[in-house]
């Protein structure tokens, strides 16, 4: 292990939820400070029935800088809060000034750096009215994801302080009964500033240039809880399968019933899941809890025979069991509560090697997975975040992880309907690790702060425990955590239920009652050339590395045109030593020098903007590609095989230059396409070290009779080498059979190569097809001057040669069919040429009235290479409102490809 001293500097905070949106700062543009703020439609109605929540809908927000009344008056209803900025359910302070227009866009070159911070070094006012009618009903105000901490008022009252509600995870459920009036009532939180350094909340590392507010506000839904004498909180479903046979599972449900009242009450407590059906009657005293458990021994039902198996993408479905519980109390309905949940086993035990490797149901899994980013403001938008896990069951990634920033529980949702692993944990370096990172800037822990983390961990492994979507949660990213600070932890899970394994850390270390982690985080984070994955050596594919990537991801022309200025984009290619307000905010990741060296010494210099974005785009494809790749043909080793690897990051929460698959306008680069690439199924790839040729199959049945074939071309199309392997068999769930392999040098042939390979199946159709650029002088590592970020180069490859290849022609033809507002286009790519030279990397986009790409989409192939006479059929799946009326076109572009666009009407 390296010392890593600069990697994610804590800028700033983060947090979970906000204001929802579409995908560009500009779409939350609103109006402006609020004149009129008592309206009726401004006041969330709050309905009577016994077990309803309802969140607040609205707010409005004032620095209280310029707020001269007092708490009391503020926290009134009546209150004449004019020139107030509006602001949503979930809303950071600057995402609330920003849907008002108050900055300009924030994502546009280094608009942000004008936005002052000294406004969020102050406490912010949020102000919300609700109204009620049968105030006999116990009421409850829910909520947590305060950043960083607030005092809390009801109706001119001050019923928490901010020393009680702090930390962004912390849940809070406050008794409001005896101060709720009819009609209308105000809540008012007086938020404080935020530090990540200070406070147990969420920072931005160096992920990206951090918010001026550092995320300060109400970042979760705040919950008006109505209910009757006895309360139903905590319910869940334990879960045990019968692995391997899953033939059977048990459930337990548990919840805790509470007398909320001064006297003895009976309760009724009714529940099912599914046809299963229960009851008890119990007795508590004054404000007495207990906790209710049903289980197959009183229940035999829950006993289940052939049950619904929950399973990750491609291995299963995704059924979910409703649990449903009602409480009453003399025939009335005092409180209800509603899970769902999923039925599947989780373990992660440390192989001979000391690697974790998980297993879902019996079944060993790689782990293919993708670092998560929220919006950097923080605004929530399903749609947004659903097209997002879409995007990674494209790339064939089965996990995410979360590093801090949770997202609300709407994302875990969806993950469980998709299939999409979720891997969170607490994130490194700042406050969470100011007691065990050395490294870290955060503070050391006070008596408090152990107070609200173990806070922190009950409130989030009550949310997330019922997702069948959540592997493991971290308790640690670059650190593990000391005796004290995971007893807290573990004491914690366990008083929850927690199904599912708990690591240390993300690093290669070790905790006390846990033991190793399992997991390594040797980087890279800075460019490598793509042989440098198949070492076993540092991020090179053995055991479980849990972030890694090759750092730079340049995005396309048409985001980078978006997101900087004419000026900035000449210094993009000419400079390379020039600091890139779009990198990172960190000294060591504020350039692109690295990647841009390695660019122009395999590559040859860039001639302009467009040259050096499609330099680019090549160095992403390979060097993913490479990543991916190298992971899956090692997985089963018998020697360190590989078990997982996370590339950092899978998205960016802002318009970036750095570490990201997709970018924030979801728009697909080489990196994306690599990836894609990478990861499908059924998969024929060449290896970087031993120049084997290797089919790889993740599907769950054995595959017989394929032909792999091997082509060596020069630039030009000439042909030095040509071999093919008949009946190649391979079996499934991740295993691979070797087909061939390269001579290490074929006469004559050019300094810089193309290698096609083909994997065709028994009937002779083309199942996979896989396109190389190598060269004949191989990249040479300096593994001992290896840092925490990289992995040094000392001599390039030289694929210089690509430089030379022949312009030649692609055409192409398309055709759009609508249906339910999704459009299909299907395309069809022909190269014609007379020669021999083929087109690499032929890229295609569905482009609106404006020339530019329709987002998101889902291709199922692009980055394509032809060779003359030879033809592709691609489709593109997009929202038909992502066209804005206008008929759709196809642009067809590459390395060697003059652009076109042709209708696609």
């Amino acid at each position: 292990m390296f010392p890593r001293p600069t990697r994610r500097l804590p800028l700033a905070a983060a947090a979970l939820l906000a204001l929802g949106g579409a995908l560009t700062t500009g779409a939350w543009a609103g109006r402006g400070a609020v004149t009129e703020p008592h309206r009726p439609d401004r006041i969330t109605p709050v309905p009577s029935a016994a077990g309803t929540s309802t969140p607040l809908s609205r707010y409005v927000i004032q620095s209280a800088a310029k707020v001269g009344d007092s708490p009391a008056a503020v926290s009134s209803p009546g209150y004449p809060a004019r020139n107030w900025y509006p602001a949503g359910p979930r809303s950071t302070v600057l995402a609330a000034l920003l849907a008002n227009g108050v900055y300009p866009d924030p994502f546009r070159s280094t608009n942000q750096r004008q936005i002052p911070r000294a406004d969020f070094e102050v406490p912010w006012w949020y102000r919300s009215d609700f109204a009620v009618e049968d105030t006999t009903r116990r009421t409850f105000l829910d909520f947590s994801g305060i950043v960083s901490a607030a005092d809390v008022y009801v109706n001119g009252r001050l019923v928490a302080p901010a020393s009680r509600v702090t930390g962004a995870y912390t849940r809070h459920e406050l008794d409001i009964t005896s101060l709720v009036r009819p009609g209308t009532n105000t809540v008012a939180f007086r938020v404080r500033p935020n530090d990540p350094n200070r406070d147990l909340t969420m920072g931005w590392l160096d992920w990206l240039q951090p918010p001026p507010d550092r995320n300060m506000g109400l970042v979760r839904d705040v919950l008006v809880r109505r209910g009757g004498p006895v309360a139903l909180r905590d319910a869940h479903v334990v879960t045990k399968l019968a692995v391997p046979s899953l033939a059977t599972a048990d459930l337990t449900v548990r919840a805790q019933v509470r007398n909320d009242t001064g006297s003895t009450v009976t309760t009724d407590v009714t529940g099912s899941v599914g046809d299963i059906r229960f009851a008890r009657t119990v007795t508590l005293g004054a404000h007495e809890s207990k906790t209710l458990s049903f289980s197959p021994a009183d229940v035999p039902g829950l006993h289940l025979t052939r049950p619904k198996v929950w399973w990750p993408a491609g291995l299963g479905g995704q059924p979910l069991y409703d649990l449903d519980l009602t409480a009453t109390v003399a025939g009335r309905p005092s409180d209800t509560a509603h899970e769902s949940f999923g039925i599947r086993d989780v373990r992660a035990p440390l192989n001979a090697d000391g690697a974790r490797q998980y297993r879902v149901n019996g079944r060993p899994l790689l782990i293919k997975g993708g670092g998560w980013s929220p919006d950097e403001f923080l605004r929530w938008d399903r749609a947004y975040t659903e097209d997002r896990l879409k995007y990674a069951l494209d790339l064939g990634l089965n996990t995410l992880r979360l590093e801090g920033h949770l997202e609300p529980d709407e994302f875990f949702d969806l993950a469980d309907r998709y299939g999409v692993l979720a891997l969170p944990g607490w994130e490194c370096c700042d406050k969470w690790e100011g007691d065990f990172n050395p490294n870290g800037s955060g503070e050391p822990w006070s008596a408090a702060d152990h107070t609200v983390a173990r806070a922190s961990m009950a409130a989030e492994a009550a949310r997330l425990r019922d997702h069948p979507s959540v592997l493991s949660f971290l308790i640690g990213s670059d650190a593990a955590p000391d005796a004290k600070i995971e007893k807290g932890y573990l004491d914690a899970l366990e008083a929850a239920d927690w199904p599912v394994p708990v690591v240390p850390a993300a690093s290669d270390t070790s905790s006390p009652r846990l033991g190793d982690s399992g997991m390594r985080m040797t980087g890279p984070y800075d460019w490598v050339p793509p042989g440098y994955w198949y070492a076993k050596q540092e991020g090179g594919a053995t055991g479980f590395n849990s972030e890694t990537s090759a750092g730079p991801s340049i995005p396309t022309l048409d985001t980078l045109r978006r997101m900087m200025t004419p000026a900035e984009l000449d210094t993009l290619w000419k400079d390379p030593d020039a600091r890139q307000y779009h990198r990172s905010p960190s000294a060591t990741f504020g350039t692109l020098k690295i990647y841009d060296e390695a660019l122009t010494g395999r590559y040859g210099a860039p001639t302009g903007l467009a040259d050096y974005v499609r330099k680019a785009q090549l160095a992403q494809y390979e060097t993913v590609r490479a990543q991916f790749e190298s992971y899956r043909r090692n997985a089963t080793d018998s020697d360190r095989p590989a078990t997982g690897v996370v590339h950092w990051m899978f998205n960016s929460g802002w318009p970036s230059l750095h570490w990201q698959l997709t970018d924030r306008y979801l728009d697909q680069s080489g990196a994306y396409f690599g990836a894609k690439k990478a990861n499908e199924p059924l998969h024929v790839q060449f290896s970087y070290d031993d120049r084997s040729i290797v089919v790889v199959n993740d599907r769950t049945t054995p595959v017989r009779g394929l032909t792999a074939r091997a082509t060596l071309f020069d630039p030009d199309g000439t042909r030095r080498f040509d071999e093919s392997a008949g009946g190649v068999a391979v079996n499934g769930g991740g295993t691979r059979a070797t087909a061939l392999t390269l001579p290490a040098s074929v006469d004559g042939s050019a300094r810089t190569q193309l290698l096609r390979l083909v994997l065709t199946d028994a009937a002779g159709r083309e199942v996979s097809r896989n396109v190389y650029w190598l060269s004949t002088r191989p990249d040479t590592l300096d593994w001992d001057d290896t840092t925490w970020y990289y992995t040094p180069t000392t001599e390039y490859a030289d694929l210089t040669g690509l430089a030379s290849m022949a312009r030649v022609p692609v055409s192409a033809t398309a055709v759009t069919r609508a249906s339910d507002g999704v459009s299909t286009t299907t395309v069809t790519l022909r190269h014609h040429g007379r020669g021999t030279t083929p087109a690499l990397l032929t890229d295609v986009d569905v482009v609106g009235a404006e020339g530019g790409p329709v987002l998101p989409v889902r291709w199922s192939d692009n980055q394509v290479s032809l060779w003359p006479g030879e033809s592709v059929t691609l489709t593109a799946t997009y929202r038909t409102a992502g066209l804005r009326g206008s008929a759709p076109r196809v642009r067809v572009s590459g390395w060697n490809t003059p652009e076109t666009t042709v209708p696609a009407g």
